[in-house]
């Protein structure tokens, strides 16, 4: 009996060894994963992209301003003129925080019955929210005990409820699954079965082909995102603040972005097995470099720069925006092109590795 169960296992390991790609999968998981979570993620939120309106513009004004980018919570790039102009970049998405310091900021240290100044909070990033705290109780230049220095003003979900935070994600986290898998195993299904050799004979080329087979995905696709509105707004009572015809627009770009990237994979993978590897060797990153899981602006630089080539962290920005704080497309532009981009290069680099694999 051991000298069977020896020669079946030496079996499957020589069968191991012939598949490449399994092979790879065996050694790339756990080194992908032990790099992203320990070298990548970071759950203190820190360099949290905020502007600043001092109305008191004096000396002490100025040295809590320049302590609270010390503490590196919070990274000032722009200065605003009031509170409304605040607002108006939290709409925009530009910032996250917003810093008010009112005229009467001295007078207001005096008095510990009131806070001194206030932060505009983006509740619509759930990461975001320990900045209360820890700017709340930052200690001024020279006071021994920290004074109630700011006071906090929530937006877009002032109740902080998950839901609310979760679900605008939770849609590109689905699309993704899904079609890059449906895609992935698309193409990989026709070879199995034999169909490929006969599309081959017809006079369809090659990007026809491409896109013929995500056409259909792009409407299943849309019904998912139907679906889980639906199911969002009637049991969690997600707000749809923005047009609803933008979600959809953003929805159909990100669905071409992850058709392609499926595409691809399907070009890589030799059986439907390998297609289903390969599309959890790509989910996993995109989970967790998004800003899905963990917060984005806590991550390394070079992390940082990952997440912003994977395109589930411009669908959530895009998602979070136009349900939660209202923006527009035009307001949230800088998220649809690296869509585009990664729509248009992953479409290409399928069609030439099909063109490849047909020679």
């Amino acid at each position: 009996m051991l000298s069977r169960l020896f020669a079946i296992a030496s079996k499957e390991v020589r069968q191991l060894r012939r598949d490449r790609l399994t092979f790879g999968m065996i050694i790339g998981v756990p080194l992908l994963q032990i790099l992203l979570f320990g070298f990548a993620i970071d759950l203190d939120v820190r360099n949290v992209n905020s502007a600043v309106s001092d109305h008191a513009n004096t000396s002490l004004s100025r040295q809590v301003i320049a302590a609270t980018e010390a503490s590196q919570v919070v990274k000032i790039t722009q200065s605003a003129a009031g509170p409304e102009e605040l607002e108006a970049l939290l709409d925009a998405g530009e910032i996250d925080v917003g810093i008010y310091i009112p005229h009467d900021f001295e007078r207001r240290l005096i008095d510990d019955n009131r806070p001194a100044g206030q932060l505009l909070i983006n509740g619509s990033d759930p990461t975001v929210e320990g900045i209360v705290r820890r700017l709340g109780s930052m200690p001024l230049p020279g006071k021994q005990q920290p004074p109630n220095l700011f006071e906090s003003r929530t937006y877009y979900n002032p109740e902080g409820r998950s839901p609310v935070n979760i679900v605008p994600a939770l849609i590109g986290v689905i699309l993704h699954l899904t079609m890059v898998l449906f895609t992935a195993i698309a193409i990989v299904r026709e070879r199995e079965r034999g169909n490929l050799e006969l599309l081959i004979t017809t006079p369809v080329k090659s990007a026809e082909l491409m896109l013929g087979k995500i056409v259909p995905y792009v409407l299943i696709g849309l019904i998912q995102v139907t679906l889980i509105l639906w199911v969002s707004q009637y049991l969690f009572d997600v707000p749809v603040r923005g047009r609803v015809i933008d979600l959809y627009l953003a929805s159909v770009i990100f669905i071409l972005a992850t058709l392609a990237l499926g595409l691809f994979v399907s070009t890589l993978a030799k059986t439907q097995f390998q297609a289903t590897q390969l599309t959890i060797f790509t989910f996993l990153p995109s989970i967790l470099l998004s800003g899905f899981m963990f917060p984005f602006d806590g991550m390394p630089r070079l992390a940082q720069w990952i997440g912003e080539v994977i395109p589930l962290t411009h669908y959530i920005r895009l998602s979070r925006g136009i349900l939660l704080r209202g923006a527009d497309l035009s307001q949230l532009h800088s998220e649809i092109w690296p869509l585009l981009a990664f729509f248009g290069v992953f479409l290409v680099l399928a069609t030439l590795r099909f063109n490849k694999q047909l020679d």
